[in-house]
């Protein structure tokens, strides 16, 4: 049990170095007014892929700490770190509880009802960051930072949401059941309960 929590700190350290990586320098950046810009990234895939491998917990520290650390060494992100820890994190436990604990995919047999498990745990942490992360970056800006382009921000944010969910989801799941039966073989698969 002591080694299998070692291995899961470890790859969760290795999933947060990942997200912080596809988040930092392969994100393509939208200029927005005011000094403001949103991405278009697949950080959050690694965030999603992380709780089906590691589970909600573990996942989701993986994903916000790699994404956190990338606001904060970003001038224009700085400020939105709180915001992004808070809600990377929770596309992890969502998709993690989603997985695991509804659809038992760490102990499934038959892969075709992992991969529906799979796609369903993405698509609800992701769909929970599709609505939350505009929503809670325009009382964000609005409110705590007093930024009067809030309005704008949020169209934008809206956009680049909605597409880096979708692009996350079918990354996440595809990588999923890529990794799967080569973790297994190698013994390094989890058994999440």
């Amino acid at each position: 049990m002591k080694n299998q929590t070692t291995q899961k700190i470890a790859l969760t350290g290795l999933m947060a170095a990942l997200s912080y990586v596809v988040f930092t320098f392969l994100q393509f950046k939208i200029q927005l007014p005011g000094g403001d810009a949103t991405s278009l990234h697949l950080g959050n895939a690694i965030c999603v892929l992380g709780a089906l491998l590691l589970g909600g917990v573990y996942g989701g520290l993986g994903g916000a700490i790699g994404m956190t650390i990338g606001d904060l060494l970003d001038p224009q992100y700085i400020t939105y770190a709180p915001k992004t820890f808070i809600l990377k994190f929770c596309i992890g436990l969502i998709a993690g509880l989603i997985a695991h604990k509804i659809g038992k995919i760490s102990t499934e047999k038959d892969n075709k009802k992992v991969l529906k498990w799979a796609i369903i745990a993405a698509v609800c942490g992701l769909g929970f960051n599709m609505v939350f992360d505009p929503l809670f970056g325009y009382v964000y800006k609005l409110l705590i930072l007093g930024k009067p382009a809030a309005e704008v921000a949020l169209t934008w944010n809206i956009f680049a949401t909605s597409v880096n969910a979708v692009f996350s989801a079918v990354a996440s799941v595809i990588l999923y059941m890529a990794l799967r039966p080569a973790l297994k073989k190698a013994g390094l698969f989890f058994t999440i309960n």
